[in-house]
């Protein structure tokens, strides 16, 4: 089976109340534009990530707003940062790094919020009705490199697609719109 590659630059998701409080009261997240995945969009907003060690400006925010805040960056941003998360699926936080984000004079402190996400397939429940959620498979690449320990999600909202960092991008050769083999 065939599947478009989406590949993820690092981001941010934030809660209603970290929204407000990085960018004011009763304030509304803007959409810059759409996502690949439905109901989800880049946002004009961007903040600053910091760290004990270095800091990362202009990261975009991403919208809607989430019931938590996370933060998604890549090795190469972690090792920048000098920060250690955990690959993990989103929304699995627990025991994950903790990262200050900044609006201009506001600034919020977060525990357990940043990760390196998955490798994952998004895949509404027909597209891959052989697979259930959080399988782990692999997918082969046109130069025929194969990526392992890749997640499946599935909801009725998703459309097929594999979302994978720059740095995978950059291992595998691979660019937003190539596609890949599901082994």
């Amino acid at each position: 089976m065939e599947i478009k590659v989406g590949v993820s630059n690092r981001h941010v998701h934030l809660t209603d109340k970290d929204v407000e409080e990085l960018f004011g009261e009763g304030y509304k997240l803007t959409k810059r534009r759409d996502l690949s995945q439905k109901g989800q969009y880049a946002c004009e907003e961007v903040v600053t990530l910091k760290t004990h060690k270095n800091m990362i400006e202009r990261v975009r925010v991403l919208g809607p707003t989430r019931k938590y805040t996370q933060v998604e960056l890549s090795k190469t941003d972690s090792e920048f940062l000098g920060l250690n998360p955990p690959v993990r699926d989103s929304g699995d936080l627990e025991n994950s790094e903790n990262i200050t984000i900044i609006n201009g004079e506001k600034s919020i402190y977060r525990e357990n919020s940043c990760i390196i996400a998955a490798r994952h397939i998004h895949a509404n429940y027909e597209e891959l009705k052989n697979y259930n959620t959080n399988d782990v498979v692999s997918v082969k690449t046109k130069d025929g490199y194969v990526i392992d320990n890749v997640h499946i999600k599935k909801d009725d909202t998703y459309s097929l697609e594999l979302h994978i960092d720059k740095d995978d991008a950059k291992e595998y050769s691979l660019e937003n719109g190539d596609i890949v083999i599901l082994e």
